[in-house]
């Protein structure tokens, strides 16, 4: 037995090792979109490997020119996560409870119109767009940005409602509840985790928009941080130092975010696996 104890700690050190290294790998880029936005005055191929000080003119100069589309971008996102869940919540649990013949059929087709490519659905976007006069308004893309979050939100919300026990729904039908009250006084309470987890995603799905951005807008009427950062680059190429800083400061929400949410992301996730 005390021949094992060395081996299995060396094994836990390694995994450590391991663990440590892969997490180094991926958080590098973070690292020097950082350490870039805090040497400004510095070309691209002149950053030190440290920055020497802690210079914030270019975050100054990123959030003036880019505090906007920061704005724009909380806004459309918190209305995309609003429109997402409205249709999501009530889809998943259509699907979890009502017996609907070829609910697994639906379930599935909803997981491959998340293999579509997004050029291909900003296309035929803009042509119904056009009709509605939907181009180049907040309302468009908050439609658009929440069509990214509703396919996953639906399959994960409906794994969780699934296992909700039928005796819960069956005591508030008892005391008189219908099947609205049902759903928002019962399972949507009981689904938080679900519910907070797809939010979060849909939150993300938005606030990443490119596509729908960049081909549903012709104007700068509406203009996410996703299309600013672009349109920085070609204006600003010399001054990475400010690029970086913009890129920090979009990443900032969405880090917040998943920081807040981590334990209900957990929950979210693996509520669903076990009835």
């Amino acid at each position: 037995m005390a021949a094992h104890a060395p081996t299995a700690s060396r094994r836990r050190w390694g995994s450590t090792a391991a663990g440590l290294l892969v997490l180094a790998v991926m958080l590098f880029p973070l690292y020097w979109m950082l350490n870039t936005a805090l040497q400004p005055d510095s070309g691209l191929l002149e950053v030190d490997p440290v920055p020497s000080g802690l210079d914030l003119s270019g975050f100054t100069k990123a959030f003036t020119d880019q505090g906007g589309n920061l704005l724009t971008s909380l806004l459309v996102s918190a209305g995309a996560v609003a429109i997402c869940l409205a249709v999501a919540a009530p889809a998943a649990y259509g699907l979890a409870r009502f017996g609907l013949r070829g609910s697994r059929t639906i379930v599935f087709g909803t997981l491959i119109t998340q293999m579509v490519p997004g050029i291909v659905i900003a296309n035929a976007l803009y042509t119904s767009y056009v009709d509605l006069g939907l181009v180049n308004s907040y309302a468009g893309l908050m439609l658009a940005d929440a069509s990214l979050g509703i396919p996953f939100s639906i399959v994960l919300m409906r794994s969780f409602m699934v296992s909700i026990p039928g005796e819960v729904i069956e005591a508030a039908e008892i005391d008189g509840a219908g099947p609205v009250r049902v759903f928002l006084r019962v399972v949507l309470p009981m689904s938080r985790n679900a519910l907070i987890t797809s939010g979060l995603f849909a939150f993300l799905f938005a606030w990443s928009d490119f596509m729908f951005a960049l081909t549903l807008n012709t104007t700068d009427d509406v203009k996410p941080i996703t299309l600013g950062i672009y349109q920085y680059i070609g204006a600003h190429v010399g001054d990475w130092g400010s690029v970086m800083a913009a890129a920090v400061l979009s990443a900032v929400p969405a880090a917040i975010l998943l920081v807040l949410a981590q334990k209900y992301i957990a929950a979210g996730i693996t509520g669903g696996s076990v009835k």
